[in-house]
């Protein structure tokens, strides 16, 4: 007797094995320098390291509070109003997340209901769609300008509808190395007025801003912070990614109702960890020293690049740069980055993956999180093209 195949109906019908995963094999399988990777390839601090090793010790190896530790908590409210000039309740207003991308998922699930319309700025990273869609919303594209990657805010208001339950930004912004000025968050929180609307920020590249330029959070922002949960990583702040903790804050009727959804999907994060940042986050050089760290970075990138036929395209802030190569081939942005991988050994992102109907603006994401001696490979080759 043979039994009836099971019928499976999937809430992601339409998602794929990710951009990241295949060019990921791809540069494994050829050898190549991996710039596609969005994550450092050097060891975090070793006074961190220690820390955590300190924790475990100290017996900080069982369940953490739900919300998280709460000298973690404190330590981040005391950070925040330090830079924003905004006070989080660390008892009500802040949760430790198992990265950012956890609270991101929980935020929507946590107040998107089938129907709903969610406001996405494409090109954007590959989590917020899938979220909003297997919460039975809808997400709304609206596309950043090509090559400059604006917002066009009239376009923006247009798409505003009585359904529209959440808008999601992100700066400094990932893939394109834009961020949010104070002009733009002035013009999201004058739309926003007299709206139900929940802000997600996404604001996992807080400390990477560069050019003397500042971090414009919603927390600065009355308006906006009193409709928004921000999102925020550990992981990419102190080169941890593999750790998976991050933190989300907002008031506290917000984050009430993130924490139902919380406390079911994960309910408490790694204890070692959040003791050992608790600690680390008192000396505020270990984060405010991080923007002249990677600009750096950035800097050398850029300069190597110089005479090259690639277009260096404005990079304001996270650890990716734009490349435009359009001077060299006309070819589809995803054939291009996998012919640099075979022939010529070095790996990037393309970007039409991130936009509405996969535009394509012949434009590749390079990762310069990386050792000075992988940067020095990778701008030899890139130049050599």
């Amino acid at each position: 007797m043979s039994s009836q195949k099971l019928s499976i109906s999937s809430k992601l019908p339409n998602v794929k094995t990710t951009i990241f995963t295949s060019i990921g094999q791809l540069a494994t399988k050829y050898n190549a320098i991996n710039l596609s990777q969005g994550f450092p390839n050097f060891n975090p601090d070793s006074v961190l390291l220690d820390m955590v090793t300190k924790a475990m010790h100290n017996g900080y190896n069982q369940y953490a509070p739900m919300a998280g530790d709460m000298n973690l908590r404190q330590t981040i409210s005391s950070k925040i109003n330090a830079i924003s000039k905004k006070y989080y309740n660390p008892e009500s207003e802040i949760t430790i997340t198992a990265g950012a991308t956890q609270a991101i998922f929980t935020t929507i699930t946590a107040f998107v209901s089938p129907g709903d319309e969610v406001i996405v700025i494409k090109p954007a990273y590959d989590s917020y769609e899938p979220s909003i869609i297997a919460n039975g919303g809808i997400p709304v594209p609206v596309n950043l300008s090509p090559k400059t990657y604006r917002i066009d805010w009239g376009k923006f208001q247009n798409k505003i509808t009585t359904k529209t339950k959440m808008v999601i930004i992100n700066t400094p912004h990932n893939p394109t190395g834009t961020v949010l000025t104070k002009e733009d968050m002035l013009m999201l929180e004058k739309i926003l007025l007299d709206t139900n609307i929940i802000v997600l920020s996404d604001e996992v590249y807080e400390h990477l801003v560069y050019d003397g330029q500042s971090h414009e959070s919603v927390a600065k922002y009355k308006g906006l912070a009193s409709r928004s949960i921000i999102c925020s990583s550990f992981g990419k702040t102190f080169h941890i990614t593999g750790w998976k903790i991050g933190y989300c804050v907002g008031p506290k009727e917000l984050m009430n109702e993130f924490r139902k959804t919380h406390q079911f999907n994960v309910f408490s994060i790694n204890h070692p960890t959040q003791i050992a940042l608790a600690e680390y986050l008192k000396n505020p050089n270990n984060y405010s020293s991080l923007s002249s760290f990677y600009q750096k970075k950035r800097d050398f990138f850029i300069q190597e690049l110089q005479g090259s036929k690639f277009k260096i395209l404005p990079c304001k802030g996270t650890y990716f740069q734009l490349l435009d190569y359009s001077n060299i081939t006309q070819e589809k942005d995803i054939s291009f980055a996998e012919n640099l991988i075979k022939k010529y050994k070095i790996a990037s992102i393309p970007i039409s993956v991130f936009n509405e109907n996969n535009r394509d603006d012949k434009v590749l994401r390079f990762c310069f999180a990386k050792t000075q001696e992988t940067l020095e490979k990778a701008t030899k080759i890139l130049k050599s093209i």
